[in-house]
């Protein structure tokens, strides 16, 4: 955050005044501008603003702050700031302002606008500016801000700073656009610099009334429905039906609709569903007959499945995350690889992709349902659910068993409400969870940030889902140490955070730098940071729990009491090791 200094109130600061205006009259006009394009934002369907406090974006500030529509949220760090934007912005599927001043304050959004493009999330990202003659001339707080954010934003703006007789019809309409522009055809955040000569505002009486509640939006938007091309669908058809294949779910926002839809594809051709945990199949009402959860471990060698080759792999969402999927995928080749991307991305990095159809996920299901494919040859969707009910069979035996995520995990979920939010961290737990955590009816949903997979900010994306309902939080010790300050903005809110303590970066136990003599102090990185106590600093409960009855009343306790509280569960690594490779190899001797 970047407060004022004594630049914006010295007697140099008056060459900032436009020519022909006087002091009164130009603050007035930066509240005036900065109101006409938040009303347009309003009208747009903006509603929600989260602000970093500073003064170059005072007008702006002061104008969303009047305007009902927006719920403005004060963050005070620009980096937890847009992280916890990225976390209304998933959770919600509607575009979020983020507001900061100018100088370092909005690079401090750079690691949330890569996830946010990565991830295809969407965000309008508005900094402050100084005007341009001040840039390169020595002024205070001042920086090249144009096109701050390279090629990871979808689009760039940069209106003038505000003058008499401003284009009113403008502001509306960049508004318009630039809202546009971060949902479709590929959601992403969206920059507009915006700068303003100072006094930035008038005083007393001079300043303008509060803005109205937002009317009609002055363009009238729709993002289409993609269709798919009869000829792919007759094409996919072709090499698909009667044939044995399998359905791949990444993560993604899938439109509604979508659990019904590709399931009913799945009952036609019968054939398995791999769905991964941010595909959000697992959990609901939804038909999940022909759903496996369980195969990070029965597609692993030597389980048997591990050498099954399908003629074809459908695939819609991100590139799956197990390394045992991954490699699965890659040795399929040469069957028929067909991704489904509803918006111009290619999520093929192993470069096996033989049709990319480009259309709306349950319009292609809708399509290829209504083509009448054949069912594949029966004992191969029965391989499947044979090496799915194994699979689970050994994980069920493992659920008592202490310092093992195989038992955590599971016993996080059961206790979990009908219809509530998990956010998953990344490294070891986002593994953890795709391997362990089964499947029910029960609804719940599942975010993570999986566009860069970095552990940066997932604590803040927590919280920022939590703005609209309870929320519990799955990241490991790195993770949370990484971003415990966002905890000083988690009073009021309903957030449990769980923190698997394993003694540093555990994911790296898995590779092969773990043989090296420097793993302890360049990989594995054990902190010696006190995670509750520091919750506590920050007004947020906090308990350590070390056995797994113990994690169960824990959380029992946490849920029950509302508000905000950190459980850091101490689990031993060696034995978490020794856990994760019995079931592996459990799992692959039952399956033989």
């Amino acid at each position: 955050m970047k407060r004022p200094d004594a630049s914006s109130t010295s007697p140099g600061a008056a060459s900032e005044v436009a020519s022909g205006a006087t002091a009164d009259d130009l603050g007035e006009l930066n509240l005036r501008w900065s109101q006409v394009l938040v009303d347009a934002l309003a009208a747009a369907g903006l509603r929600d603003l989260v602000l970093s406090p500073g003064s170059r974006s005072s007008p702006l500030a002061l104008a969303f702050l009047r305007q009902p529509a927006i719920r403005c949220q004060v963050i005070l760090d620009e980096r937890s700031a847009a992280f916890f934007a990225l976390g209304i912005a998933r959770a919600s599927a509607r575009p979020v302002a983020l507001l900061c001043t100018s100088g370092s304050a909005p690079a401090n959004w750079f690691p949330a606008v890569i996830e946010a493009d990565l991830g295809a999330v969407p965000l309008l990202l508005l900094s402050a500016d100084r005007p341009p003659e001040l840039l390169g001339w020595g002024a205070n707080q001042t920086i090249d801000q144009q096109r701050l954010f390279g090629s990871h934003v979808r689009a760039f703006h940069a209106p003038a700073a505000p003058g008499s007789e401003f284009p009113a019809a403008y502001l509306q309409r960049l508004a318009a656009r630039a809202m546009a522009e971060s949902g479709w055809p590929l959601a992403g955040p969206v920059h507009l610099n915006l700068a303003f000569r100072e006094p930035l505002l008038s005083v007393g009486d001079a300043l303008p009334a509060a803005c109205a509640a937002t009317g009609e939006p002055v363009v009238d938007l729709a993002a289409p429905r993609l269709l798919p091309d009869p000829r792919q669908i007759a094409s996919t058809l072709a090499r698909v039906s009667g044939r044995p294949g399998v359905i791949v779910c990444g993560g993604a926002a899938y439109p509604p609709g979508f659990a019904d839809a590709v399931s009913a594809l799945a009952e036609r051709l019968d054939c398995p569903i791999l769905a991964e945990p941010l595909s959000n199949l697992r959990f609901g009402a939804h038909d999940r007959s022909r759903l496996c959860v369980r195969y990070e471990a029965f597609l692993r060698q030597p389980a048997v499945l591990a050498t099954a080759r399908p003629a074809w792999l459908l695939r819609f969402g991100a590139f799956p995350v197990t390394r045992a999927l991954q490699d699965w995928l890659r040795a399929a080749a040469p069957a028929a690889q067909i991704l489904v991307s509803p918006d111009g991305r290619w999520p093929d990095p192993l470069h096996l992709a033989t049709t990319l159809l480009q259309a709306d996920p349950v319009l292609v299901c809708e399509a290829l349902l209504a083509g009448g494919g054949e069912r594949a040859p029966g004992a191969w969707r029965a391989s499947f659910a044979r090496a799915e009910a194994h699979a689970g069979r050994v994980a069920g035996s493992c659920r008592r068993q202490e310092n093992f995520e195989g038992a955590l995990i599971p016993a996080l979920l059961e206790r979990l409400p009908a219809g509530h939010r998990l956010f998953c961290g990344n490294s070891l737990a986002i593994r953890d969870l795709d391997a362990f955590s089964g499947s029910s009816d029960q609804p719940l949903r599942i975010f993570g940030n999986r566009g860069a997979s970095g552990i940066d900010g997932n604590l803040s994306t927590a919280l920022g889902i939590a703005s609209d309902g309870p929320c519990v939080a799955l990241v490991g010790d790195l993770t949370a140490q990484h971003d415990l300050t966002a905890l000083a903005a988690a009073g009021g809110r309903e957030i449990v955070v769980v923190v698997i303590n394993n003694g540093g970066g555990g994911i790296f136990e898995y590779l092969p730098v773990a043989a090296l003599p420097e793993f302890d102090i360049a990989w594995l990185t054990p902190q010696p940071v006190d995670l509750v106590a520091a919750a506590q600093s920050f007004g947020v409960a906090g308990e350590r729990l070390s056995s797994l009855a113990e994690f169960r009343s824990g959380l029992d306790r946490a849920l029950q009491r509302g508000g905000a509280t950190l459980l850091e569960v101490v689990i031993d690594r060696h034995a978490s090791i020794a856990a994760h490779r019995a079931y592996w190899q459990g799992v692959a001797a039952a399956g033989s």
